[in-house]
C-alpha cells in the first residue's frame, strides 16, 4: 500500500495505554483519510449509542488525522474530528501547518484518542512512538506561554536523547487555551501562536480529556508514493497554477474584508442586523499600512503565502500580535461587534487566540450578547458592566468572563444557540430569533440575503457541518466549492485555498493515483465515495443528543434574522425567500439520495454499503 504510513496510534488516556491500529486497504480506499475516515471510525464505534454519547465525556473519541495527499499536495493540513460539542454531529475541522507532515514522517497517519487522563497531560509523537507526558505545569496557561514552555521542554528532551545530532528542529504543536480547559464549546484546537481548527468545538473535547497539547516531530521520509516521478510532475503543475494567484498571495483572505461588506452586502454587522458597510477604515490597505509587519508568510509547503503577521505598534493595544487577521476574524471580531479599526481588531484577535477561542464562534456569541444588551434584554446588572457596539474593553471583559465561566460568561461559553435557550428561559422570551446559528454552530461570515456572495440559500441549512462556510451545500453538487468537493479536500487532507482553480481540481485525480496507485475518478467520488461520507455525517447530525436533537426540515432552515430585509446599502430590502429555500432544499435532498425530509433513503444507504446506518436511522427516527 502506497501513500500511507500504514498505522494509527490509539491512545486511551484513562489507562495510559498506547497501541497501534491498522485500517485495511479497502477501508482507506473508500474513505481516504481525514474527515472521511473519521466519520467511518466514529460511526463504527459509537453509532449504536450515538444519542447517549456526551461529546465532553470520556466516551467521545477525538481523531487527529492526515490523508494520503498530506505533504504531497502543496499546503498541508490536519483534520480534527469527533462528536462535536456544538452540533452533536461529526465535523471535520482542519488546520494548516507542518504537524501533519511531522506525524507522517514519524510513521503515523493519525491519532485516535479516547478516555480521560486523571491529570493534565500532553502527547509527544516521534519516530519512537507516542508518549504520554505530564502537563500540569502548563495547565491554565495561555497560548504564548504554553507554546514557549512546551517548545523549550521538547527540544531539551529530544536533544538529550540524541546529543549533537543537530536534527531536532522546532517540533510542531497542537494545544488548547484556558477557555478550552474549562470546556467552553466555542473553543479551537490551536497551533503555534495563531491558527486553529475552530469549527466543531474540539478545543473543549481536548479539555474534557485533560489533554493540553500534542507535539509532533518525525525524522523519517513521507510515506512512499506509488509513482514519485509522476507525482513530482503533477505537483509542479499545481504549483505553477498557485503562483498565478497574485491577489491571494499579496492580500490573503483579508482582501475580502471591506469588499464583502461594501460591494456584496453580505458581511455580518452588529450581529447580522445589517450586512452592508462602507467603512474604508477597514479596507485591507489600512491593515497593510498600519499593522502588517510580515507581508508574505506561508504555512509549511504552501506556495500561496496568504498569511500576514500583524502587530499593533502604538496606542492602548500596543504589543498585540496575531496572524492576518483573515476575513472571518476581521468580520466576526470586527464589523460584527461594531469595531472598524485594524488595531482594535488585531487586539481582539490576539486575545481570542491567547484564551483559546475560535474567532468565528466567540465573535458570533459576543455579537449575540451585545444585541441582547442593545434591546434591553440583558442589563448592566446581568453583565456587571455596559456593553455597547464598538466597545473593545467591554468585549475584552466579556471574553475573559467566558474563558473563566464567570457570571453570565458561564452561559455564553456554551455557544450562541445554547445560550439563547438558557437565557430565554431565564427571561421568559424566545431569544433564538437573535441567534444566527445553524445546528448550534455560529455561521460563517458570508450572508445570503443580497444573493451576491458564493453561498446559496441551502448552503448552511443542508450542510452536514452546520454553519461551516468552508463546507457549504450547493445545488450543483459537483461544483468546486460544494460540500462534496470539500469532503475530498478534507479527506485528502490538504489546503483547498490552493485548489480554487478548476484546472487544479482536475489534477487531483491524477495525483491520488500517482501517490496511492488507486484509480479514483470524479464519477466514483461524486456518485459513491462522497455520498457515503455525507450520509454518515447526516445520520449523526439527525440522531444528535444527548442535550439537543435536530428535527428534519424544521431545523434545516435559515436563521430567523435572514428572513428580515437588509436595512441599508445598495441592496436594502432584500431578504431570504422561504419558498426558494424549500425548492432548493428539495432538489438538493433529491440529488444526494435523501428523502423529502432530508433523511438518507434506505435504498441509497444500502447501495453505499451502509446497512448499519440505515438500521439505526429507521429505529431512532421511528421512536421520535
Amino acid at each position: 500500500m502506497r501513500g500511507y504510513a500504514g498505522k494509527f496510534a490509539e491512545v486511551d488516556l484513562s489507562c495510559g495505554e498506547v497501541k497501534e491500529t491498522v485500517f485495511g486497504e479497502e477501508t482507506l480506499k473508500q474513505y481516504l483519510g481525514g474527515r472521511g475516515l473519521a466519520a467511518k471510525l466514529l460511526w463504527d464505534r459509537l453509532g449504536e449509542i450515538w444519542e447517549r454519547v456526551d461529546p465532553l465525556g470520556p466516551e467521545n473519541i477525538l481523531t487527529i488525522f492526515a490523508g494520503p495527499l498530506t505533504g504531497y499536495y502543496p499546503g498541508s493540513k490536519m483534520c480534527i474530528s469527533g462528536k462535536s460539542p456544538l452540533t452533536l454531529g461529526i465535523v471535520g475541522s482542519t488546520v494548516a501547518g507542518e504537524h501533519a507532515v511531522d506525524m507522517r514522517c514519524a510513521g503515523f497517519d493519525g491519532l485516535i484518542i479516547k478516555g480521560r487522563a486523571e491529570k493534565p497531560v500532553y502527547l509527544l509523537v516521534t519516530d519512537d512512538g507516542v508518549e504520554i507526558r505530564d502537563a500540569s505545569h502548563v495547565w491554565g496557561k495561555g497560548r504564548v506561554e504554553t507554546y514557549r514552555i512546551l517548545l523549550r521542554e521538547a527540544l531539551q528532551l529530544l536533544e538529550g536523547r540524541s546529543p549533537g545530532s543537530r536534527e531536532w528542529r522546532e517540533p510542531s504543536i497542537l494545544h488548547i487555551g484556558p477557555a478550552a480547559e474549562k470546556m467552553s464549546r466555542v473553543t479551537a484546537v490551536q497551533t503555534k501562536w495563531a491558527h486553529g481548527a475552530g469549527y466543531g468545538g474540539y478545543g473543549a473535547v481536548m479539555g474534557s480529556k485533560n489533554l493540553k497539547a500534542v507535539l509532533f516531530k518525525g525524522l523519517g521520509p513521507l510515506p512512499e508514493a506509488w509513482d514519485m516521478g509522476r507525482a513530482r510532475e503533477i505537483i509542479w503543475r499545481i504549483l505553477r497554477i498557485c503562483f498565478r494567484s497574485d491577489s491571494m498571495r499579496r492580500w490573503g483572505t483579508g482582501a475580502a474584508g471591506y469588499d464583502v461588506g461594501s460591494r456584496l452586502s453580505s458581511e455580518p454587522v452588529r450581529n447580522w442586523q445589517d450586512e452592508w458597510h462602507d467603512e474604508r477604515s477597514f479596507g485591507v490597505d489600512r491593515f497593510e499600512e498600519r499593522v502588517w509587519v510580515k507581508r508574505y508568510w506561508g504555512d509549511f509547503g504552501c506556495p500561496s503565502t496568504c498569511l500576514k503577521l500583524s502587530v499593533v505598534r502604538a496606542g492602548p493595544y500596543k504589543g498585540a500580535v496575531c496572524d492576518n487577521p483573515d476575513y472571518e476574524n476581521q468580520a466576526y471580531l470586527g464589523t460584527n461587534l461594531g469595531v472598524f479599526t485594524p488595531e482594535e481588531n488585531v487586539y481582539l484577535c490576539s486575545l481570542m487566540e491567547e484564551l483559546g477561542f475560535c474567532g468565528i464562534q466567540v465573535g458570533n456569541t459576543l455579537g449575540f450578547a451585545a444585541e441582547l444588551y442593545q434591546r434591553g434584554i440583558l442589563t448592566k446588572e446581568d453583565l456587571g458592566f455596559e456593553l455597547r457596539w464598538g466597545d473593545v474593553k467591554g468585549f475584552e471583559r466579556l471574553m475573559k468572563m467566558m474563558a473563566e465561566r464567570e457570571g453570565i460568561g458561564d452561559i455564553l461559553a456554551e455557544g450562541t444557540y445554547r445560550a439563547a435557550l438558557k437565557l430565554g428561559k431565564l427571561k421568559g422570551l424566545d431569544l433564538t430569533r437573535y441567534a444566527v446559528t445553524e445546528k448550534g454552530m455560529g455561521i460563517g461570515a458570508h450572508g445570503i440575503r443580497s444573493k451576491l456572495d458564493y453561498v446559496e440559500a441551502v448552503s448552511y441549512p443542508c450542510s452536514v457541518q452546520g454553519g461551516d462556510h468552508t463546507s457549504p451545500a450547493m445545488r450543483d453538487i459537483r461544483k468546486g466549492d460544494s460540500e462534496l468537493t470539500v469532503i475530498l479536500h478534507d479527506s485528502g487532507v490538504y489546503c483547498w485555498f490552493n485548489i480554487m482553480k478548476d484546472e487544479a481540481l482536475d489534477l487531483i485525480w491524477e495525483l491520488i493515483q500517482a501517490v496511492t496507485g488507486w484509480q479514483i475518478t470524479a464519477d466514483t467520488w461524486y456518485k459513491e465515495m462522497a455520498l457515503r461520507i455525507l450520509a454518515i455525517q447526516r445520520a449523526a447530525l439527525l440522531v444528535g443528543g444527548p442535550d439537543i436533537t435536530w428535527k428534519p426540515i424544521k431545523d434545516d432552515d435559515l436563521p430567523a434574522r435572514w428572513y428580515e430585509p437588509l436595512p441599508s446599502g445598495p441592496y436594502k430590502g432584500r431578504a431570504s425567500d422561504k419558498k426558494e429555500l424549500e425548492e432548493d432544499r428539495r432538489r438538493y435532498f433529491e440529488d444526494v439520495g435523501w428523502d423529502e425530509r432530508g433523511i438518507p433513503k434506505s435504498s441509497t444507504l444500502k447501495c453505499l454499503g451502509l446497512e448499519a446506518v440505515d438500521k439505526k436511522l429507521r429505529s431512532f427516527l421511528g421512536n421520535q
